[in-house]
């Protein structure tokens, strides 16, 4: 036992450290998972923060492959065992989770979980969130030890969690006072950019007839003025990210905004994604722009039954589709879908759009960028 707990005092302390590298607090919550897993040696290990809505904010699992994920679906809702942990507070360990009262029923793929221990993670009377193990490798279930070793593990977990959570909140509040900076220092660089733009044109049109040659000057004042202002509209932009990219990088956050679409719509929305090198802010933003602009095309406008976003990294290219099995479209009548302005965010950072669609048979939207 002592060896135990020496052994969940290291699992903890990575969990802090993770924390004082200045982690995201999901990247916090798989180390705990992690910890949790491989120290009670269970096959299945996940982490629940419950949100306001009946869903959960944050859920992180280990020992389902992203292929298992996509066909369980959307993300669970405070239902069930899980729901009954968030309303009552306190541990649960059984020998089977299916013949218990509180268990209601789970998806058609999800994995046959067994013998079963979950724990509240509490701030005070708060519960914070649950993390719960599935299926002991050694067989013979969990037992009371492994359930205190969980409990004391967890006390741990919501410090580095609401840790992880204060460093977060305070990184938004200083990135929205630098963003609110960049705003002021927008309006007055571009603004002054648009008011000699704007004399420039005027200049020209009054020279056009009497003296061409200065109008044509003035023009040409007027196309660098304007290439100017474009450039720093597109820098700023880039510097004004979406928050959630900076909390997950671009696959979580797609993998996310996609999970959310799929409850919100219809459709069955599924997402792919292999590993990914670091990429450039500028890249992060523009694939993430254009994905949004595909998949609301495809639920809006295409009638699809099904839509799926693959992101991948292969050959020195990070690539981008989005296919739905809509209605489709031809590609002459395509001007009013958006497609210009992702062609421009492709390019803007050096990136292919490439668009297939055959009416009555879906579109397929890409962009290739080499990193």
């Amino acid at each position: 036992m002592t060896s135990d707990r020496d052994e969940i005092l290291q699992a903890v302390s990575s969990a802090v450290l993770a924390v004082t590298r200045h982690l995201s607090v999901r990247e916090v919550l798989q180390v705990i998972v992690r910890s949790a897993q491989r120290l009670l040696d269970a096959r299945y290990a996940a982490l629940g923060v419950p949100d306001e809505d009946g869903s959960f904010a944050e859920f992180v699992a280990e020992g389902l492959t992203d292929k298992q994920w996509d066909a369980i679906g959307p993300l669970p809702r405070q239902h069930g065992m899980l729901g009954a942990m968030l309303r009552e507070g306190t541990p649960v360990r059984l020998p089977d989770l299916r013949k218990d009262d509180r268990f209601e029923w789970w998806p058609k793929a999800h994995p046959v979980m067994k013998d079963f221990l979950g724990v509240p993670i509490r701030d005070g009377e708060q519960v914070l969130g649950i993390i719960f193990l599935a299926n002991k490798r050694t067989g013979g279930g969990f037992t009371r030890e492994d359930q205190e070793l969980l409990t004391l593990f967890a006390a741990h977990a919501a410090i580095a969690l609401t840790n992880a959570r204060l460093y977060e909140h305070g990184r938004e509040l200083a990135m929205l006072e630098e963003r609110n900076r960049m705003a002021r220092e927008l309006h007055d660089a571009v603004t002054q950019k648009l008011f000699s733009l704007r004399l420039s044109a005027q200049a020209a049109g009054t020279l056009l007839d009497k003296a061409p040659d200065k109008a044509a000057a003035e023009l040409e004042r007027v196309q660098r003025l304007a290439g100017e202002a474009l450039s720093e509209l597109r820098a700023v932009i880039v510097e004004l990210r979406p928050a959630e990219l900076d909390r997950h990088g671009l696959s979580e956050t797609l993998r996310k905004h996609v999970r959310l679409l799929d409850r919100l719509h219809p459709p069955v929305v599924a997402f792919e994604c292999g590993d990914l090198p670091p990429l450039d802010p500028a890249v992060e933003v523009a694939m993430l722009r254009v994905a949004q602009e595909a998949l609301h095309n495809a639920l809006r406008h295409a009638g699809a039954r099904t839509v799926s976003v693959r992101l991948a990294y292969e050959d020195g290219k990070v690539g981008l589709c989005v296919r739905d099995d809509g209605d489709g479209f031809e590609q002459a009548d395509s001007r009013g879908l958006g497609l210009m302005s992702m062609r421009d965010r492709a390019e803007s950072v050096g990136g292919v759009l490439t668009v297939e669609s055959v009416p009555g048979r879906g579109s397929t939207v890409c962009v290739e960028v080499g990193v």
